[in-house]
């Protein structure tokens, strides 16, 4: 496991000081913040429980990833005809909502007929997202192949996303690589999007799944990836044994909140979006508590 040099802590540290000169005026209070949440977070409420959660609590934005633990969303009802995507749409104008993400299990790392079936779903959720107004889909590395070649695994990761950019493009729609699983080092990270450079490929950068394992300051990680980040993932843990547990933000160990200002000071117009992993992590707090606290602790650190 890697650990920050005291190279890499004086860039950070002459990063943030440098924020603060040049930016000694900037007002959190004054730049738009909007607010979304994970349906991941909540797999047991219905599209109807969930917008009007996120009406009460002040989102703006809902991200789609599964409903009622079905996680291929044109098998669900809200988005199986044209009829019921029209509904959808419907309630989430009414709350005043808007779809942020769509987030397929789609795995870009591998290869074969399984690279195939993959393909398909991320273009499957592409399109759904195209007839919903949503303008991303989330796609992700997990487990890289301990027998072949890092590096030719990287390669085939971004010649999927190319060739998921290159569908998008004709539909409105940006492909997101999260941040995520043996994927999760800035340099790892910067290599496949370059590689992959499209107008319709970026990233969605999961602050907490990098650091828990590469402990890379968020400041330099923004300074590196800022370009490629259209969508976040927020959330916040403890290390126990070097393993994540998750806690309300603010309440762990993640520098969650240098992560934060890094991305509102250096202008980014996107959704802070909560990822409350409550569908694989059954022993962590409930949505009612986790999903009402998030805003309560970004108005804290925004002063709104």
């Amino acid at each position: 496991m890697n650990t920050t040099t005291r190279k890499e802590f004086i860039q950070a540290s002459a990063l943030l000081l440098g924020s603060l000169i040049i930016g000694s005026s900037f007002d959190f209070r004054k730049q738009p913040v909007l607010l979304s949440f994970s349906t991941l977070g909540c797999p047991d409420w219905t599209l109807e429980q969930i917008t009007e959660f996120a009406d009460k609590h002040g989102y703006r934005g809902i991200e789609i990833r599964g409903l009622q633990r079905q996680m291929d969303l044109n098998q669900c009802p809200e988005f199986n005809t044209t009829t019921n995507r029209k509904d959808t749409l419907s309630l989430m104008k009414r709350k005043g909502l808007q779809f942020v993400g769509l987030g397929s299990s789609a795995n870009m790392h591998v290869e074969g007929g399984e690279r195939e079936k993959n393909i398909a779903e991320a273009k499957r959720f592409i399109d759904l997202a195209t007839e919903i107004h949503c303008p991303y889909i989330r796609v992700f590395p997990n487990n890289l192949p301990k027998d072949e070649e890092k590096k030719k695994v990287m390669e085939r990761i971004s010649k999927n996303l190319l060739e998921l950019g290159d569908y998008a493009s004709t539909k409105n729609v940006m492909v997101l690589m999260e941040t995520h699983g043996d994927l999760t080092h800035s340099d790892d990270i910067l290599e496949v999007m370059h590689e992959a450079s499209h107008p319709h490929v970026g990233l969605v950068w999961d602050v907490c799944n990098m650091w828990t394992i590469y402990k890379e300051s968020p400041a330099l990680v923004y300074n590196k990836l800022r370009k490629y980040i259209h969508h976040t993932h927020i959330k916040d843990a403890k290390l126990v044994d070097g393993q994540p547990h998750y806690t309300l933000l603010g309440q762990g160990d993640v520098p969650i909140f240098e992560a934060i200002d890094a991305l509102a000071k250096g202008g980014y117009k996107g959704y802070y979006s909560f990822e409350w992993e409550k569908l694989w992590h059954p022993e962590i707090a409930k949505p009612e508590i986790a999903i009402a606290d998030y805003p309560v602790a970004m108005k804290r650190h925004f002063g709104f």
